[in-house]
């Protein structure tokens, strides 16, 4: 019901404007161009002289605010009206809130029954994060080594920097922009530190003096800890110590097992003796029976 209401005294305003033929009023002085992050608010005045009947503001040609004399006619709460009075003359101001990339355009001022207009550009930009691969790297201490940083999300692309908290005997870095699809811009930093600090990545906003800045720690070692994944490198000392250890337990489970398979194979070796014997015994006493039974036959025929 309150946004009907709204329509019609719009319209109202309108056919009143248009009966205000004839008017001198004009624009003095029309919006300036603005740039602004997402979220931020955007302001932008037009200054018009005595008489007029109705200003509109449009974005990217819809109308999206209209002020009388009387009141401003809102229909949208991100857009907003203030108004002054400056040595005769008034100042219309429309506010934008919680801007999004979307509003980026044409700003114009008008004036009902004129064909002048004042007009302006809004810009929009994008922060976006700054990603580091870890918050603690490792390095050794008097050798080369590259620290990458990617800003990704921005709009439009960031200008890289580099603070570095650390001694180093050379440091430079440079940019490159990754054609991933991803609006991502990476920074090389090349450093060859001597000591333990911090690095940190700075991402300066264009047309802005607003920056974004990512820290990690940097942790310099001795070049005889660092470069242990190094061929013809010697181990340091637990290493050494843990290689012993497990040599050890290995060289006893081998003695051990090599004890239960001799015991096994005496085992079955005298079991096999025994066996052996028993057959021996048996054949014996087998032997001497017929040999009995022989000589039993024998005798009974001499008789």
């Amino acid at each position: 019901m309150e946004s009907s209401w709204k329509g019609i005294l719009a319209t109202l305003v309108v056919v009143a404007g248009l009966a205000a033929s004839g008017s001198s009023y004009k624009i003095i002085d029309g919006p300036k161009n603005a740039t602004v992050l997402v979220g931020w608010e955007a302001s932008f005045n037009c200054t018009v002289s005595q008489g007029w009947k109705l200003i509109m503001w449009a974005l990217n040609g819809m109308v999206v605010l209209s002020v009388t004399p009387k009141e401003p006619i809102i229909t949208n709460d991100r857009f907003t009206s203030a108004s002054y009075e400056e040595g005769g003359n008034f100042i219309s101001e429309m506010i934008i809130h919680s801007v999004q990339p979307s509003d980026a355009g044409l700003i114009e001022c008008r004036l009902q029954n004129s064909n002048l207009e004042g007009s302006a550009f809004l810009s929009v930009q994008v922060m976006g994060q700054l990603l580091i691969p870890s918050e603690n790297l490792v390095v050794v201490e008097d050798e080369r080594c590259n620290v990458t940083c990617r800003a990704v999300g921005w709009m439009p692309l960031p200008d890289l920097s580099w603070k570095i908290g650390v001694s180093a005997s050379h440091s430079s870095y440079y940019s490159v922009w990754e054609p991933d699809g991803l609006q991502s811009v990476l920074s090389v930093l090349v450093l060859t530190p001597q000591s333990n600090g911090t690095l940190t990545c700075v991402a300066n906003m264009k047309d802005l003096q607003v920056q974004d800045a990512l820290t990690v720690n940097l942790t310099v070692v001795p070049p005889h800890l660092g470069s242990i994944d190094k061929p013809h490198t010697s181990l340091p000392a637990w290493a050494v110590a843990l290689l012993a250890v497990s040599f050890s337990l290995l060289f006893i489970l081998i003695i051990v097992l090599i004890i239960i398979f001799c015991c096994f194979c005496v085992s079955r070796r005298e079991k096999k003796a025994a066996v052996a014997e028993l057959e021996n015994v048996r054949l014996l006493g087998f032997c001497f029976f017929w040999a009995f039974v022989c000589s039993t036959l024998a005798q009974d025929k001499s008789v």
